[in-house]
C-alpha cells in the first residue's frame, strides 16, 4: 500500500507538470486571440482552472463530513500560493507586478482574505457568507475581463512603464494558435491538473493519515500542498515562457477564487454551513491575511518580486511547515522553535522588510526627481 501511495505522488507531479506546460500555452493562444493580456487571463481562466482541484477536494471533503479539511484546503492552499509558489517563481526568475495587480487584484484579494477572517471569528462560514463571496468573485471576474479588453497593461520595472510583453524578455514571435486548438489545449490541461491533483493528494493523505494528525493539519500541509502543485507548475512554466505576468496574476486569481468559489460554493450549499475550526481561527487565516499583506509593500515598492524576497517567502513558508508538523506530532522542540520564531526570526523579518521598503520608496523619490 505505501508502494502505491508512492507511486500516486510520483504521478501526479508528472500530470501536474504537463498540464502546466499545456495549460499555459492554451491560455496565451486565447489572450492574443482575444485581444487581452496574459495578465488577465492568469488572472481568470488560469486562476479558475487551477482551482479545479481545490474545489473538488473541499466538496469532497464536504461530503465526508470532514469540515476541517475543507476550510484547511482553502486557508493552507492560499498561504502556500503566496509564500511558496510566488517564492519560487520568483527564485527562478524575478516577477514582474503591473500598476493594475497592486491598485485593484491584490486589494481585493487583502480584502477577501479578511473579510473570511472576519467571518469566521463566529466559528462557521454560513450560507450567506458563502453568497457573498460568490457574488465579489463575480464581480471581481467581470472587472477583469472588461478592463482587460480596455486597455493593455503595462509593467513597471525600476519606476519606468515598458510593455509587459517587451519586459519580461521574451522576445521571441509565436503565431496565434486557432481557438479550437487554445480551447483544446486549456481543457486537456484543465484534466491533467485535476487528474494529476488528484493522485498526489489521495497518496499523499494516505499516508499522513496512517501518522495520526488531524484533518485540519492535513488540509493545512498535505492537501494544500498537493492543491497548489498546479499553480506551482503553471507559474514556473509561465516564467521559463517569458509569461512573468501571468505567473502572479496565476497566484492572486487563484487566491480570490479559493475564497469566492472552492469555499464559498460549498458554504452556500452545505446544510448549516462550514463549521470552521477554533484552531484555524486562531492561527491559521491570521498568517493567510498576514501574508496577503506582505505581498503589497514588496509588489509596490520595485514594482519587481526579486530573488531575495522569492527565497524569504520560502523560508517563511517552511517556517510554517515545520510548526505545523511540531505542534500536530507534540514534539519537544515546539516550544523552543515557537519562542526562537516570535521572538527572533520574525521580527528579523519585519525589520528587514521596513528597511528595503523605506529603501526603495527614497529610491524612487530620487529618481522621479531626477527626471524633472
Amino acid at each position: 500500500m505505501e508502494l502505491l501511495d508512492v507511486g500516486r505522488v510520483l504521478v501526479g507531479l508528472v500530470l501536474l507538470v504537463a498540464g502546466g506546460e499545456v495549460l499555459v500555452r492554451g491560455a496565451s493562444g486565447l489572450a492574443r486571440r482575444a485581444g487581452i493580456s496574459s495578465l488577465v487571463v492568469g488572472l481568470t481562466v488560469v486562476s479558475l482552472a487551477t482551482s479545479a482541484p481545490e474545489l473538488a477536494v473541499t466538496v469532497g471533503a464536504v461530503m465526508r463530513d470532514e469540515p476541517g479539511l475543507a476550510v484547511g484546503n482553502v486557508v493552507g492552499s492560499n498561504i502556500a500560493n503566496v509564500l511558496l509558489i510566488l517564492g519560487v517563481s520568483a527564485l527562478v526568475l524575478p516577477l514582474l507586478v503591473t500598476r493594475r495587480l497592486i491598485r485593484i487584484d491584490v486589494p481585493i484579494m487583502l480584502v477577501l482574505s479578511g473579510l473570511l477572517l472576519v467571518l469566521s471569528l463566529d466559528g462557521r462560514i454560513g450560507a450567506v457568507d458563502g453568497g457573498l463571496f460568490l457574488a465579489v468573485l463575480v464581480g471581481y471576474l467581470t472587472l477583469s475581463v472588461v478592463l482587460g479588453r480596455a486597455k493593455t497593461p503595462v509593467a513597471v520595472l525600476a519606476g519606468e512603464e515598458v510593455e509587459a510583453k517587451a519586459a519580461s524578455g521574451a522576445e521571441e514571435e509565436f503565431r496565434p494558435l486557432p481557438v479550437w486548438s487554445a480551447v483544446l489545449l486549456v481543457v486537456a490541461g484543465v484534466a491533467l491538473l485535476v487528474g494529476g491533483a488528484h493522485l498526489l493528494v489521495e497518496g499523499a493523505v494516505n499516508v499522513a493519515t496512517e501518522l495520526g494528525v488531524s484533518s485540519l493539519v492535513v488540509g493545512l500541509t498535505v492537501v494544500a500542498v498537493g492543491t497548489s502543485l498546479p499553480e506551482l507548475a503553471v507559474s514556473v512554466v509561465a516564467v521559463r515562457r517569458g509569461e512573468r505576468d501571468m505567473a502572479v496574476g496565476n497566484v492572486v486569481g487563484s487566491n480570490i477564487a479559493n475564497i469566492g468559489l472552492v469555499l464559498g460554493l460549498p458554504a452556500l450549499l452545505a446544510v448549516g454551513g462550514l463549521p470552521v475550526p477554533a484552531e484555524a481561527v486562531a492561527l491559521d487565516l491570521p498568517l493567510m491575511v498576514a501574508a496577503s499583506v506582505a505581498l503589497l509593500p514588496i509588489a509596490f515598492t520595485g514594482f519587481v518580486i526579486s530573488r531575495w524576497e522569492g527565497g524569504l517567502f520560502v523560508a517563511l513558508y517552511l517556517a510554517y511547515m515545520a510548526y505545523l508538523v511540531l505542534a500536530a506530532t507534540e514534539h519537544d522542540a515546539l516550544s523552543g522553535f515557537t519562542a526562537v520564531m516570535v521572538w527572533f526570526v520574525l521580527p528579523l523579518v519585519a525589520v528587514t522588510v521596513l528597511v528595503f521598503t523605506l529603501y526603495e520608496v527614497r529610491l524612487r523619490r530620487l529618481r522621479a526627481a531626477a527626471r524633472r
